[in-house]
């Protein structure tokens, strides 16, 4: 089998939001080696709803160190909800962008880390909620997808259920938090290439070895 990039994220993740861009520079990289799975983590899956204010305390702090540590920038649009809690009307879920996720995966199969990426910006920089329906519209319009059907798939159990396989596969790999990349050489043999945050440089040094052991073990 052909290696593939694993690429274990969350939406709401911020440290994701910050490797997304390197993790999609590497896929465009080595798009002619290697295909690029994109994973939803399930990060937030409360069993109740719980307002932004339960970890609006720690964002206002973690945001500051994932910008100087990575030069990402959050949106004003975003922090306004983490400065004023009180008065914000969201309630984190990972669900829903999984299952949008999942639906997009399904008709761009190589444009995954692309969608990802754009999904984050839409929260982190755009201050989009992604528990609402119309969060996703002008995603739609950017990849040609057709409207109708986006909305009844994003509303199905088959898609809910492909979602919730996929953080039940991070599971399996083991991937405890996020971001994470895996390259999976064959069908039971993994290589971590991150965890956590990664520069480009580090990450494509420890590709490039990474691949090259495979290429000499297929040699032996």
């Amino acid at each position: 089998m052909q290696p593939e990039l694993i690429y274990c994220y969350d939406a709401y993740c911020g440290w994701c939001y910050s490797f997304s861009p390197v993790v999609k520079k590497i896929a465009q990289e080595y798009s002619s080696k290697l295909h690029t799975e994109v994973l939803s983590g399930g990060m937030i899956l409360p069993d109740h709803p719980a307002h932004i204010k339960t970890m609006a305390g720690f964002i206002k702090e973690a945001y500051k160190t994932v910008e100087e540590r990575t030069g990402i920038k959050f949106g004003n649009d975003f922090l306004w909800h983490i400065f004023n809690a009180d008065e914000s009307d969201w309630y984190p879920s990972s669900e829903k962008p999984a299952i949008a996720l999942c639906i997009f995966k399904e008709k761009y199969p190589n444009l995954q880390i692309e969608f990802a990426s754009d999904l984050q910006y839409a929260l982190n920089f755009e201050g989009r909620d992604l528990t609402d329906d119309e969060a996703y519209r002008h995603l739609l319009n950017k990849y040609v997808m057709d409207t109708d059907d986006f909305y009844s798939k994003l509303k199905s159990e088959e898609y809910k259920e492909k979602a919730y396989y996929e953080f039940q596969l991070c599971k399996q790999l083991q991937v405890t938090g996020f971001p994470q990349l895996l390259l999976r050489a064959t069908e039971t043999k993994f290589h971590l290439l991150a965890k956590g945050f990664t520069d480009y440089e580090t990450l494509s040094r420890r590709l490039q070895l990474v691949l090259s052991e495979i290429e000499n073990n297929s040699f032996n």
